[in-house]
């Protein structure tokens, strides 16, 4: 076998040294951003469980489950995004980045008017679905009947956020999330205290709190489009067959939304079949699921807006060493992160809750936390590669497969094992899901679907 020269050996460190400096620029921002959002929970539940009663708190914690649930299913508009633009960047089409933008906007736009217009039976299906108290009801809707029009300014600044990482300019959802979320705090104190509002005007908050937090990342969205040459026709945006590349990519990924969407309120149901306090264990457990995925988030958008980049400008080597040093990077994070919950687990379910029954069911099943980030990780880069390279049905199909081939089968052949039967029904998820991606992305790169065989 050949040895590479000294200069190669340099040369081949500075290339990686270029990508890991590129790969790390796109992973910070979303980190720091999703590290935001939680607070702004905090807040929320500060401000109002200072009015006295439980029942505007209550009112919060429902209306927030709802539109958490109702926005993330057009979460495909930020994905979709994504893709496509990284690979309009890697072909140098500055008209289709262009284009992408003000279609995904205009598309999330009219998906939140929709949700307005029809907001009369989306919110009375969801009030029957969370069924609260007779005293709790009223003030919830009336959060929802508020919250329901931040739809718009929600939807488009998803679309926002996936050209930004299209574009590789990650610190734009920063920016935006930033703003949301300290106008969000800012509002909730003058609603409540201010105009002596309760959970209407936590609602109200953050509806205003999402439009000034669209506006700023239109702004940057602007001076950003400054370094793209040419203009969008307006026939481009009038006409709906200019939409169909975005329709295509975003009814796969909408289906693979809805699939995990059911998998999380199976979850939760289940637990809840099991008593309040494995209920309340699970749901202190799913902030670690959600601290993993914040964690692992920033380099899964690296690996879609690098991938779809030279993807689009058909660089193999490029597009294969991404994947490597990112998934190295990941690895790192999910090692950190177990670390962490094996030494310190019990720790933070304390600092999550005072009640001792809940805790001691939480830390029973803590240990399958512990293995979670090893066992995501795959997962989550795999899906930062087809977004990038937009082969969405392949995730939508692998999905449907893994929901109904292995999650619920598993479920069901478990039930014995309560609380560990269903935790080990969401880790059998995570594996299936990687095992198959894994072999999609295999077949495509074997069989030149993705680059011409040489």
């Amino acid at each position: 076998m050949s040895k590479l020269s000294p200069n190669a050996l340099f040369c081949s460190y500075r290339a990686n040294a270029v990508l890991n400096q590129k790969i790390w620029r796109m992973a910070w921002p979303p980190m720091v951003a999703n590290i935001t959002t939680p607070l702004l929970g905090l807040v929320d539940t500060a401000v109002v469980g200072h009015l006295g009663t439980a029942t505007h708190l209550a009112a919060v914690a429902i209306g927030a489950s709802i539109f958490s649930f109702l926005f993330w299913a057009f979460g495909f508009l930020r994905m979709g995004s994504t893709g496509l633009t990284a690979q309009a960047l890697g072909q140098g089409d500055d008209r289709r980045v262009r284009e992408l933008l003000l279609q995904s906007i205009l598309m999330g736009v009219f998906i939140g008017l929709m949700l307005i217009l029809f907001r009369g039976p989306i919110i009375d299906l969801a009030i029957r679905l969370m069924a609260p108290s007779a005293e709790v009801e009223p003030w919830a809707r009336l959060y929802c009947e508020a919250r329901i029009f931040s739809a718009p300014a929600v939807l488009a600044g998803y679309a926002l956020m996936g050209w930004f990482f299209g574009v590789q300019y990650s610190k734009g959802p920063l920016w935006m999330l930033l703003v949301i979320n300290v106008a969000n705090m800012i509002l909730d104190y003058v609603a409540v205290y201010g105009l002596g509002m309760a959970s209407d005007g936590v609602a109200w908050a953050t509806v205003f709190a999402h439009y000034i937090g669209v506006t700023v990342a239109g702004v940057l969205a602007w001076h950003k489009l400054k370094g793209f040459s040419g203009h969008v026709p307006l026939s481009v945006l009038a006409k709906w067959r200019e939409y169909m590349a975005l329709v295509r990519v975003n009814r796969y990924l909408f289906v693979r939304t809805i699939l995990l969407l059911l998998v999380m309120l199976f979850f939760t149901a289940q637990g809840a079949r099991q008593g309040d306090s494995i209920l309340a264990a699970n749901a202190v457990l799913l902030t670690f699921l959600m601290i993993i995925s914040n964690a692992l988030d920033g380099f899964a958008f690296s690996v879609e807006a690098l991938c779809g980049e030279y993807y689009g400008r058909k660089d193999k080597a490029n597009f294969k060493k991404v994947i490597q040093l990112s998934t190295y990077w990941a690895l790192f994070a999910a090692v950190v992160l177990m670390l962490i919950f094996w030494l310190f687990g019990n720790h933070i379910i304390a600092l999550l809750t005072s009640v001792e029954t809940v805790r001691d069911d939480a830390a029973l099943y803590l240990p399958w936390l512990i293995f979670l980030p090893l066992l995501g990780i795959w997962s989550f880069m795999l899906d930062g590669i087809f977004i990038g390279t937009t082969s969405v049905k392949q995730m939508q199909n692998t999905m449907i497969l893994c929901v109904v081939g292995v999650f619920f089968p598993v479920w069901f052949i478990t039930q014995d094992l309560g609380n560990h039967g269903l935790w080990l029904s969401q880790a059998m998820l995570f594996i299936a899901r990687a095992i198959t991606l894994y072999w999609c992305y295999l077949q495509n790169m074997k069989k030149g679907v993705w680059f011409a065989n040489s």
